[in-house]
């Protein structure tokens, strides 16, 4: 199935949840926020949310930062 990630093209196997998705990128979902579809689902989903073929993910991930 094919997606768009951050703007980019993806080709993913079906079937695939949101939670293995990110782990298979190296994402630790507990560091990220995931808009599916222009819709932020909540995180407690993400195990059992089923991606399918056209979605479009846009992720963010956090920063720390700050003034010295």
């Amino acid at each position: 199935m094919k997606l768009q990630v951050n703007g980019e093209p993806e080709e993913l196997e079906n079937g695939i949840t949101l939670s293995a998705f990110l782990l298979s990128k190296g994402i630790d979902p507990q560091t990220v926020v995931v808009e599916r579809n222009a819709d932020i689902p909540d995180r407690s989903t993400w195990d059992t949310l089923t991606l399918t073929d056209g979605d479009v993910l846009e992720i963010v991930r956090f920063m720390g930062g700050g003034q010295a």
